[in-house]
Formats: C-alpha cells, sequence, structure tokens
C-alpha cells in the first residue's frame, strides 16, 4: 500500500488509449517490483534456515485452544547479535470479558507461568517475567488481580554463545501456561517459537508493545513506607497531599497476609498517605510487606509504585494525626450502616439457634420470676441482663481484634477450639444445672432466710447475658458472618460498635418483652410451678454438658475426658457440701459447722480448679481422636483446598461442607439435611463430592478458605458447580434446599 500512494495519481472520466497504456507500464512496474523482493527474500533467508521465512519473523505462529485467547511469543527485534539483551514476551489476546491473572492472582486464580530458551547459535533461558500493573477485579468477597485485552508479560533474556553452532540463526522456544477466566476458569498452554536471524539489533513491527508494557509497569516508590501492627500502610512524601492524591489501593506480591478484599479505608493528609489493611494471621508482626501501591490523582491518571514497606512493631497509628480516617469519616463510609443492621439482625437471630437453647432456660425461669414485679424492676432486669451481653459481645470483639493485630488466628467461635476452654464451659454449666436443681444456691445467705423464696439480685441477669454470649459463640446466625467480616477488616472503633450492635440483637427480644407495657402485662404469674420449671430446666444444660464432653474428646481425646469428668466429680461435691451449709446456716445461724462445710466446699473447688494446668498441657498436644472426619458417609471426603481444585478440573461438582463438633447448628444440619438418604441420593445422581472441613481444631487451610469467602465462623456451605457461579447457601438447611442447589 505504501508504494501505491507514493504512485502519481491519473484519474479520467473515460479512459483514453493514452491512459490505458501507462497504466499497464504501472501494473508491468508492480508486477517486477514484487518479483524483486520476493526473489530478495529468497535470497537472503535460503543459506540461513533453508526456506522462505514470513516477513514478520519477530512474532510467532499464534496458538488458540480454546478460543477464549490467542498466545504468540513476541520480540522487540528481528535480528540479535547476542552483544544486548534480548526482550521477548508472552502476548495474550483474550476473548472480550475474560481475564488472566498477575503474580499475586487474589483470592483465586493461578499466575502465568512462561520458560523461554534460546538454542542455535545463540543460548539462554529467561523465567522471569517483568509485571505491568493488574487490574482489581472484586467479586462478592474476593478479590482478583488480573489483565484483560491485550495482554503483554514481557522477560528479558540474556543471550550467550552457543558451543554447538558458531554462527546462523537462534531460534527462541517458549512453553506458556495460564488461567483465562470469565464466570468459569479454563487453563490453557502453547508452546510458541521464533528464529531470530543474525546482525545487530534493530527494531521490529512489535517494539511498541514492549514500549507500552513498560509504560504501564510500577517504577520503585521514591516514599518512605511503613506497615504497623494494626494492619496501618503510611507512605510519606513532601508532595502527597489531598490534590495530588485522590485515591490509592495496594496490592501485595503474594497472597496470605492480608484480607484482599477488605476495604483499605484511604486518608491522605500533611503528606502521609494511610491505607488499613486488615492483617492475616500468617502475616508475622516483623515481616516486611512488598507489593504496589496504586496513586490516582484528580484527573483520573493512575501510577504504580513498587514498594517494601518496614514493619513497626508495637507503633499503631492513632487518629488523624497519623493520617488514619477519624471515626467520623469511618461512619460515612459506604457499607457501615449495613453492617451494623446486619449485626443487629444477627444477633436477634441468634436466639433461634441451638447453641442458645440452654441459655432460652435460664432467660425464662428469669421471666416467669418477674411475673408479679414491678415494671421498674422488670426493666432494670431486661437492662442488667442486655449489659451482660453487649459488654461480653465487646470483649470477644475486642479480643479477636486484638489477636489478630498481633498476628495470631481468632474467628467468631475459636476459643471453644480450646479443649481447656471446652472444659471450663462444661463445668460452669453443670455448676449452672445442680444450682437449677436446688443443690445450692448462688446468693450468699443468712440466718432466718429462705432458700426457696430466695430471690436473685441484678448480678444474675448480668451473669445469664455473659453466659448467652459464651455459649452462642459456636454458632453463626444469618447476616452475622457479613458483619463480622466487616468488623474485623475496618477500624478497631468500627468493629467494636458492630459487635455492639451483635450484643444489641441478642438482648432485643428480652428488652422488647419487659418494656413495652403490653408484653410485660401478659408475663405468666409467678406460683409453685416455677420449682418445678426450675428443676426441669437443668436438663437442657446437662445435656449441653454431654455434647461438650463428646466435644472435648474430639479434640483432646481420653485424657482430657478424664480430666474434666474428674472436676465435675469434684464440683458436684463442692456444690452438695456447699448447700448443706447454707442449710445449716438457715436452721442454726452462724456455727463453727457451717463454716467448715464452707471450707470443705472451697477444697473442692480448688481440687477441680487444680486440674487446669494438666488440662492447659493436654491442650497443646494434638488430638487422638479421629474428629468428625472418621466414618463420614459415601461420597463425602475430608476438605483440602488440592483436592478441590483436583475435583473443579475435572468438570466435577462439589458441596463444601465446613462444620465443628461445638457447632450445634452444624450438627444438627448434618443429622437433617445432609447426612440423610434422600440428600445422599441427590448428591448421587448429579455426581457431587461432598468436602468436609472439621474445624472442630484449629486447621489454618480452613481458616484460610472461610476467610477468601468472606466469613470467620462455621456453619459455612458452598455449592462450586462444574460450570457457572458458586452457590453460597444459608447457615440453615433443609433437604429441599440442598437437593434443589445441587440439581438447578
Amino acid at each position: 500500500m505504501s508504494l501505491l500512494s507514493s504512485l502519481p495519481v491519473v484519474s479520467s472520466t473515460l479512459p483514453s488509449p493514452t491512459s490505458r497504456k501507462l497504466t499497464r507500464r504501472v501494473a508491468r512496474s508492480l508486477w517486477g517490483l514484487a518479483l524483486l523482493f520476493a526473489a530478495g527474500a529468497a535470497l537472503s533467508g535460503a543459506d540461513l534456515v533453508g526456506g522462505w521465512q514470513p516477513a514478520n519473523a519477530a512474532e510467532s505462529a499464534p496458538v488458540s485452544t480454546t478460543g477464549h485467547s490467542v498466545a504468540t511469543l513476541i520480540t522487540d527485534t528481528d535480528t540479535t547479535d547476542g552483544r544486548a539483551p534480548l526482550h521477548v514476551a508472552l502476548r495474550l489476546k483474550l476473548q472480550n470479558g475474560w481475564h488472566t491473572y498477575w503474580r499475586n492472582p487474589g483470592d483465586a486464580g493461578e499466575a502465568p507461568d512462561v520458560t523461554v530458551t534460546a538454542e542455535g547459535a545463540l543460548s539462554g533461558k529467561t523465567t522471569n517475567i517483568q509485571w505491568p500493573t493488574p487490574h482489581r477485579i472484586p467479586d462478592a468477597s474476593l478479590m482478583s488481580y488480573a489483565y484483560t485485552g491485550d495482554v503483554v508479560l514481557p522477560m528479558v533474556l540474556t543471550l550467550h554463545q552457543s558451543g554447538t553452532a558458531s554462527s546462523g540463526p537462534t531460534t527462541l522456544k517458549a512453553h506458556a501456561s495460564w488461567l483465562v477466566c470469565e464466570n468459569v476458569c479454563v487453563p490453557e498452554d502453547a508452546d510458541l517459537t521464533v528464529t531470530l536471524h543474525p546482525g545487530p539489533a534493530r527494531p521490529s513491527a512489535e517494539a511498541p508493545l514492549f514500549a507500552a508494557a513498560e509504560e504501564a509497569s510500577p517504577v520503585p516508590s521514591p516514599y518512605t513506607t511503613t506497615v504497623s501492627t494494626d494492619g496501618t500502610l503510611s507512605i510519606k512524601g513532601a508532595e502527597l497531599s489531598g490534590r495530588s492524591v485522590q485515591d490509592a489501593w495496594f496490592m501485595p506480591d503474594q497472597p496470605g497476609l492480608i484480607d484482599q478484599a477488605a476495604p483499605q479505608g484511604f486518608a491522605v493528609q500533611d503528606g502521609t498517605v494511610t491505607l488499613h489493611l486488615k492483617r492475616l494471621p500468617d502475616f508475622a508482626a516483623t515481616q516486611k510487606l512488598n507489593g504496589l501501591l496504586v496513586l490516582k490523582d484528580a484527573a483520573g491518571s493512575e501510577r504504580a509504585l513498587s514498594l517494601i514497606a518496614q514493619p513497626v512493631v508495637g507503633a499503631a497509628s492513632t487518629g488523624e494525626a497519623a493520617g488514619t480516617p477519624s471515626l467520623t469519616s469511618t461512619l460515612t463510609q459506604t457499607g457501615f450502616l449495613q453492617q451494623v443492621a446486619f449485626a443487629f439482625l444477627g444477633g436477634m437471630i441468634l436466639n433461634l439457634m441451638p447453641c442458645v437453647f440452654p441459655i432460652l432456660a435460664m432467660k425464662a425461669l428469669s421471666l416467669a420470676r418477674l411475673g408479679n414485679a414491678e415494671r421498674r424492676t422488670q426493666v432494670t432486669s431486661a437492662a442488667c441482663y442486655s449489659l451482660g451481653v453487649m459488654v461480653t459481645f465487646l470483649a470477644l470483639g475486642g479480643a479477636m481484634m486484638g489477636l489478630r493485630m498481633a498476628g495470631a488466628a481468632a474467628d467468631w467461635g475459636f476459643q471453644f477450639q480450646s479443649p481447656l476452654f471446652v472444659t471450663l464451659v462444661t463445668w460452669l454449666l453443670f455448676a449452672m444445672a445442680l444450682n437449677l436443681l436446688g443443690i445450692f444456691e448462688f446468693m450468699p445467705v443468712t440466718a432466718g432466710s429462705s432458700l426457696s423464696n430466695h430471690a436473685h439480685g441484678h448480678w444474675h441477669d448480668v451473669v445469664t447475658g455473659v453466659l448467652a454470649v459464651v455459649v452462642a459463640t459456636p454458632c453463626t446466625a444469618p447476616f452475622m458472618g457479613v458483619a463480622i467480616a466487616g468488623a474485623l477488616s475496618g477500624p478497631p472503633a468500627m468493629g467494636l460498635i458492630v459487635f455492639a450492635a451483635m450484643g444489641l440483637g441478642l438482648a432485643a427480644p428480652y428488652l422488647l418483652l419487659t418494656t413495652v407495657p403490653g408484653l410485660a402485662a401478659r408475663l405468666p404469674k409467678p406460683g409453685a410451678w416455677m420449682q418445678y420449671l426450675r428443676q426441669f430446666l437443668a436438663f437442657p444444660l446437662l445435656g449441653s454438658c454431654v455434647w461438650l464432653l463428646w466435644v472435648a474428646a474430639l479434640e483432646g481425646g481420653a485424657s482430657v475426658v478424664l480430666f474434666l469428668a474428674t472436676g465435675l466429680v469434684l464440683l458436684s461435691f463442692a456444690a452438695w457440701i456447699y448447700g448443706v451449709a447454707q442449710v445449716k446456716l438457715i436452721q442454726q445461724g452462724h456455727t463453727r459447722t457451717s463454716t467448715a462445710l464452707h471450707g470443705l466446699a472451697l477444697l473442692g473447688l480448688l481440687g477441680a480448679l487444680a486440674l487446669v494446668p494438666a488440662l492447659r498441657h493436654q491442650s497443646a498436644a494434638p488430638a487422638t481422636g479421629g474428629g468428625l472426619n472418621s466414618g463420614l458417609p459415601k461420597g463425602t471426603e475430608p476438605f483440602s483446598e488440592a483436592r478441590l481444585k483436583e475435583l473443579h478440573a475435572a468438570g466435577k461438582p462439589v458441596f463444601m461442607d465446613m462444620t465443628a463438633a461445638w457447632c450445634i447448628t452444624c450438627l444438627v444440619n448434618e443429622r437433617v439435611a445432609l447426612d440423610i438418604p434422600s440428600t445422599q441420593a441427590a448428591f448421587a445422581a448429579h455426581g457431587v463430592t461432598v468436602l468436609r472441613g472439621d474445624w472442630t481444631n484449629h486447621d489454618p487451610a480452613i481458616s484460610a478458605f472461610l476467610k477468601a469467602h468472606g466469613r470467620d465462623g462455621v456453619p459455612f456451605y458452598l455449592y462450586v458447580p462444574a460450570t457457572g457461579p458458586e452457590v453460597v447457601l444459608p447457615q440453615i438447611l433443609t433437604p429441599g434446599l440442598v437437593a434443589g442447589t445441587v440439581g438447578q
């Protein structure tokens, strides 16, 4: 076309004989030039490669196995003499809507892998990709770092003289494998070849692609960067201001260090840009943080900086002076009010979860006791109960955030993964059951008082609220998963507000029942029936003790069960002696007999507590039981990330069941919806493999899987079809719901 455009244009309405002759001459000239060029190409290439070569020798033949991407190997020069490093690249032309991944793919995916080898006159090998800046692709609770469109992944190949050939061409051979994804992911691979002629390097037609890739690549950061133990990334530079930086985000070089999908809380002030990152347990407090920082200005232009953040151990940014968003600015962030609403709803629904059933017994007794009480007394009782609930939620949330900032693993219900904690809760529930049976009274009594008529103080309502939260933590109600994940990923003040809203939701039904006049008037009137109700309600607590004894056996084995049961005997003895002393005190006043009995009861209690060091030692030892993954139903396998990838790559659907022995809701779902013949038949009919993750003891792989899906506790149910998007199921399952999900 360039030759034609250089020729004079001859135009005429009707061709004359003269113009026809001129046209024939031009045609003959063009034909002669074409033959000349062809002959020159044949002469220049015949001696080198034994045949004709395409003019575009700096790009290999394209390879497309699925139609979702076209791969070629390109170079920035058509010739090389080995004196300068050679720039090569894997070029992927992706189908619209599809993407491939960065070196850190994010929460899902796999980075491309390329090996380029030079053979012939020159030799060399490289596998190091110089990664351009990727795009962030959020998907629900996941984050991916990826490329779309026309992707160029450059590499630098150092060439050396080969011992087998002193002259001649150099052949580049590349083997590449990559993953392309839309709603589904497809692995692809290709073998690519490019032959370069000897000679001084001269730019190829693909050279501009390398220049564009370099323009899109990050540059070393000129700024001082630190990361604190609370996850605050601080970038300090005199020119950084609210005018020059309108937004910023960070992408780590490797997964598993921060929650990549969590909001990063951008702020800029006084030459400091701060991002609040959510640290994960594998991110040690003394560890450096490598990655890319992208700064966006008011015009929308972006620049990427590669940086290494130095750890600042023990230093946490405080307030706006350090560049951290204030509580006021945080409250205005999109989604925070939704997290608070979800927390409140989750707390309310938690009242209906099986974990809280034993404590509902205590609350029912308290309500019955308030039937004839003044409204002021009813409101005070409800307020004390709510206070116990909310303070415990705040303490638990603060402990989780503190442990995470210190680099430890702490998820919702994490304390039930300790056999020592399970033992202490079992002892507490057992003591409460003995109290309900009338063996002893919690409150001290005086001479002349009556055990049967003894009224609990408001401290009893507070303790009931505390215990309600303690035993509720193995359960995750609907909406709670999103709320807890948001609370643990944001600033501490915001997280505490979310946990407080969760506590208010748990206490809300009791508050409404006692503060609304119409409802309070309908409370049952106290009477002799209350004594029988009180004794009856001890049995749900004893049933909970049996369940927790089983949990302790799975976590710590027979030794833990021995210590736990021994403690129950000692506590029973202490409670019985203490009750006898209370009766003696009422009948005889303060006597030596009652004092001696109190001392004997104290010895029994101290004997139980003396078992705690041995239990702590057993908690550190690995469990000897088979856990929930022993005796699995047919078609159910233990969870592993490798097995999940293997099944998905084979095109088989998978049902994920994340469970724990201390999660009553999990066990109920397994008994009524999963491990039943109809559901097992539905799994078999659709070729579904069930992978069950046992989180009874702490398992980093399960913790990472839950976090990748925005969850911090169990139960968690996920259906991964052979093709199409994943389906998250609710915490309460029915056989019809499960069968309908796998059959759609």
